[in-house]
Order: structure tokens, then C-alpha cells, then sequence
């Protein structure tokens, strides 16, 4: 009986042990077959607790038996090591924490759920489709007219003022066009760790033109690039600290009188805020930034945006929100001079062409003037063709920028808001320009004031959402460099005057019925000639229609 008992004994604890393993191998596979727990996390799971069972249940062999008979008895029996209950419990556990462990965090069974992972991550994109209606002032200047008045050697339109190889004009001054016109955006922003942010987003639009990512359709059924929009890494190293660096959204509390709202920096930025933690109704604010806009490529010197601002957030009272900044900005090597790296024998040298305005980074409205060697002018140069023609900036600027805005929230869910922003290029010098450069002029601008209300919804997101919009804009020629600004308002640029209705209406959730007026004429002369007898201006009105869905 007690040797019955002896061979019982460990074929009931291999049973045990049997059941138990293949429970938790039909359980782990149930959750396979589910689809809540992946084969390859199965299978390293299986293999961990195969692991850890055999480092639990080795023995060194049989007490008590003479060498000999342990020999003996291993050749012809098949052994079943003995494993204490307590070892058992403890395996049991420890599988049990880590499942449970592994679920809690992938969120196993749990309806909808992903993986924690994915918490970090935000996607976000926008689709906006728009038909646009351009329409010339009748009395504009035809194209030659323009092209004529540039061979001068002055002008604030250059795109409008570029001809061919065979003198004719490339621009369109007085017929009106049409167009459908596509925004597609997709970003990404993803949460490395506490404090740590890296975004990312692409968009359609052309690789030549930054504030603007509207493509045009009707290109023959051609695909259209989507380029990288923003690359940038945020670091919040303490609260109310962010550092920047990448391709960033614009980190300045401003309007689109000076930068454009499709506008991303390339550089770097630190900007500090009262922590909201703090529960202060005025929150001052401070940000800097080094932006290059062409990077230094000796011997041609490179060109950097330096900016300042200074300025706070003021909770005035509950009904009404006030926020202002003061900013200086410098734009280190803009300015054009005479390019003198030209000999008859050689033709150009290496830093030919650094002082050149160049037409991919140039919108219209600041004064140009020919920045070609005289020697070129007058051997080789063609002066009715746009590929022998270097335009520079007749300014140096340094503007001085003060922005507010004010939020009303008397009549909510109806808000009221106001913002305006007033520029002067403080570093504008009407003789130095004249005694540097040989020419003079005499109708430059060099400030502007841009003024903007709204009436509705704060945000139009939900159906039924409206909001109404007025605008106006005055920016003087060589107020601010013209490449930055908005792209709209007369076909972009400065030197432009005029007015902007809206109206946004929400159709659905995040979807968006937007309709736009734009009308704006030139404040000073486009050829830089004064005192005509006939008018002298360029004007345009544009009528936008767009559908824009978020998501």
C-alpha cells in the first residue's frame, strides 16, 4: 500500500500540472484567435514561462541512491521530478502578473481599444476645396506697359513686369480668371516623453512659394506634390518654457499684416509664459527666434530673420480677454547693393547674384531696383529679358510691430472679437538709398495698419456654427519685406490697400462653408513713377467659395 501510494502520488501532481498547461495554453490561444493578443507576443510569453518552469524544476538527482543504482534506475525509468506546491503557486503567479500585466497595458478585451502607445500619438489633417474668381481692374496697366516701365531700372511688380526672349510680356494685368483650386494638409504629433513633442505635417501647394499650399487643378489629371510642411521638436523643460527647433508654426502673436497664415519658420525659437498655474488675471510673455532664410554658401552671404517680442495675456474680466505684444524684427542681409563681382573678360564671378531679391522668394509692393554689374548692363545685358535681370531691395528693414487683440464675451454664445496690428520700418533711409544705390524715390511707404472684427461662434466646429468677418488693411510698400506676407489680398504682397468680407457657416461637424470678397488696389506707384498723367495703379478683386472639412 505505501508503495502504491508513492507511485500515486506523483502521477496526480503530472496531472495537475498537465491541466494547468494546457489551460493556459488553450487561454493564450483563445486570446490569439480574438485577435487581442498577437501570435509573436503568444509565443514570447509561452517561451518565458517554459523558461522559467525548467530553471524552477532541475535537480541535481535522486537522494539516498547509491551512484550505481541511480544509473541504473535513470536507464530504465522515465522520471518525473517532484515540484513543491509552493514552487507551483509561485510559477502560477508570476504568469498570472505578467498576463494580467501585458492586458492592463495593451488593453486586452477591452471594446475599441488600442494599445497605450497610441495615447501619444495625435493625427490631424484638413481638405479644403475652393473656386476663385480673379478680377483685373479694368483700367490696370497692360503687361508691355509694365515690361517698358521696368527696363527704367525701378519696380515694385516684378512678376508682372517679366517678359521672354522675344520682348513679350508673361503677365496678366486686365483679363479676368477662374479657377478650382485644392488644400490637402496631414500632420502628426507625437508625444516622445514628458515635456518632449516632435510634430510633423505635409501639404500640397508648390516648393517655391511659402505662404501659400493652394494647387490648382486642371494640370492634365497630373498628381500633385505634398511636401513637408512642418518638421519641428518642442521641449518644455520646465511650465511656461517651450524651445523650438525645425521647421515650426509661426511662434508670434501676430496678424496676417506682416506674416502670412500658412507661414511655417525654419530656425529656431524660446518662448516663455506666465504658467496659467499661477491663476494670474495678467500673464506677461516673452519670445525669441534666429531664423535663416538662406544659409551662408561662401563667398555668397547668407540672409537670417532675427526677431524679439515682449508682451501679455490679460484676463480683464470674465467677459472679456485682452492679449498685446510688442516686436522688432531684423532682416540681416535683405538689402541689395550694386554687384560689382562682374569682369568684360570673364563674365561673372562666384558671388555673382547675392544681392539679388530672387523671384522665388519675392511676392510684389517693395521697391526694386537693378542690382546687375554696369558692365553687364551694357555689354551683355538684355533688358526686356527676365533671365537677364537681378532685382535687389532698395530698404533695409527693420520693422517695429505692435499687435492686440480683444475677445467680448457679453453675448455668449455670440462672441465679439478685435484685433488690429500698426508696422513701421524703422530702418528706412531714403538718402542712403539714393547715395548707395543711384536712384530716387519719391512716393515709398514705409508703415501699415491692418484692422480686423468678427462677430459669432469663436470657432465654427458644430453645425449651425456662423461667424461674420470684416477686414481692412493699409501696408505701405516697404513696410515689411513682401515674400512673408499674405498671399490674398491683390495677389500678395504690400503696396496694397483694401477690404475683406466673410462669412462662415457650419454645415456638419468640422465641416465648413466659407465664402470670402477681396478688393484691394496699389497705394503707390507699381513703376516707381510718380505724378502721371494717366492713373498709375493695379487692382484686384477676388471672390473665394471654399469647402473646408477638418479631421
Amino acid at each position: 500500500m505505501p508503495a502504491a501510494l508513492a507511485q500515486a502520488a506523483p502521477n496526480a501532481e503530472r496531472e495537475s500540472l498537465e491541466t494547468l498547461r494546457q489551460t493556459t495554453l488553450s487561454l493564450i490561444e483563445l486570446l490569439v484567435q480574438n485577435g487581442t493578443l498577437p501570435r509573436d507576443k503568444a509565443d514570447a510569453l509561452l517561451a518565458e514561462a517554459r523558461r522559467r518552469g525548467e530553471a524552477a524544476a532541475a535537480t541535481p538527482g535522486t537522494w539516498g541512491a547509491a551512484p550505481a543504482a541511480a544509473a541504473a534506475t535513470a536507464a530504465t525509468t522515465v522520471r518525473v521530478p517532484y515540484m513543491p506546491q509552493v514552487v507551483r503557486d509561485q510559477i502560477r503567479n508570476e504568469v498570472r502578473e505578467e498576463v494580467i500585466a501585458r492586458a492592463r497595458i495593451e488593453r486586452w478585451g477591452v471594446p475599441n481599444a488600442t494599445a497605450e502607445w497610441t495615447d501619444r500619438i495625435a493625427i490631424e489633417g484638413d481638405l479644403r476645396v475652393r473656386v476663385q474668381q480673379d478680377a483685373f481692374g479694368k483700367d490696370n496697366p497692360a503687361p508691355f506697359d509694365l515690361l517698358l516701365a521696368a527696363a527704367g531700372g525701378l519696380t515694385r511688380v516684378p512678376d508682372l513686369a517679366a517678359g521672354d526672349s522675344t520682348n513679350l510680356p508673361l503677365a496678366n494685368t486686365q483679363d479676368d480668371r477662374n479657377r478650382l483650386r485644392l488644400r490637402a494638409r496631414l500632420g502628426i504629433n507625437a508625444k516622445v516623453s514628458d515635456g518632449i513633442t516632435v510634430g510633423l505635417r505635409l501639404a500640397t501647394g508648390s516648393a517655391t512659394d511659402r505662404v501659400s499650399t493652394n494647387q490648382t487643378l486642371g494640370q492634365n489629371f497630373n498628381r500633385y506634390q505634398f511636401l513637408l510642411d512642418r518638421a519641428y521638436l518642442q521641449v518644455e523643460p520646465t511650465d511656461g518654457l517651450r524651445l523650438l527647433a525645425g521647421r515650426m508654426p509661426n511662434p508670434w502673436f501676430s496678424t496676417d499684416l506682416v506674416w502670412s497664415d500658412n507661414l511655417n519658420f525654419e530656425g529656431v525659437s524660446a518662448g516663455w509664459q506666465l504658467p496659467s498655474t499661477s491663476n494670474a488675471a495678467f500673464r506677461p510673455y516673452a519670445t525669441v527666434g534666429w531664423f535663416p532664410v538662406r544659409e551662408d554658401r561662401p563667398p555668397k552671404r547668407g540672409r537670417q530673420i532675427l526677431g524679439l517680442q515682449v508682451g501679455a495675456q490679460w484676463e480683464w474680466s470674465p467677459q472679456l480677454r485682452l492679449k498685446f505684444g510688442l516686436a522688432h524684427y531684423d532682416f540681416r542681409h535683405f538689402e541689395g547693393q550694386v554687384d560689382n563681382d562682374y569682369s568684360a573678360q570673364d563674365g561673372p564671378g562666384r558671388s555673382y547674384g547675392q544681392y539679388e531679391y530672387e523671384a522665388g522668394l519675392r511676392q510684389r509692393g517693395n521697391t526694386l531696383f537693378l542690382t546687375n554689374s554696369p558692365l553687364q548692363i551694357t555689354n551683355t545685358r538684355d533688358a526686356f529679358n527676365a533671365a537677364d535681370t537681378m532685382w535687389g531691395l532698395a530698404a533695409r528693414f527693420q520693422p517695429l510691430v505692435l499687435t492686440a487683440a480683444a475677445q467680448f464675451s457679453h453675448f455668449a454664445p455670440v462672441f465679439v472679437g478685435v484685433s488690429g496690428e500698426l508696422v513701421r520700418n524703422q530702418a528706412y533711409d531714403r538718402q542712403r538709398i539714393g547715395d548707395t544705390k543711384g536712384v530716387w524715390i519719391d512716393d515709398a511707404r514705409v508703415f501699415g495698419v491692418g484692422l480686423r472684427t468678427t462677430v459669432g461662434a469663436a470657432d465654427v466646429r458644430q453645425r449651425g456654427d456662423w461667424q461674420l468677418s470684416l477686414g481692412w488693411r493699409w501696408l505701405g510698400s516697404d513696410a515689411v519685406p513682401d515674400a512673408f506676407v499674405d498671399s490674398d489680398l491683390g495677389g500678395g504682397g504690400t503696396n496694397l490697400r483694401g477690404l475683406q468680407l466673410g462669412l462662415a457657416y457650419g454645415v456638419a461637424r468640422d465641416s465648413v462653408f466659407n465664402v470670402r470678397w477681396l478688393s484691394a488696389r496699389t497705394i503707390s506707384s507699381p513703376t516707381v513713377r510718380p505724378g502721371l498723367a494717366t492713373p498709375d495703379r493695379f487692382s484686384l478683386d477676388n471672390l473665394q467659395v471654399d469647402m473646408h472639412v477638418r479631421f
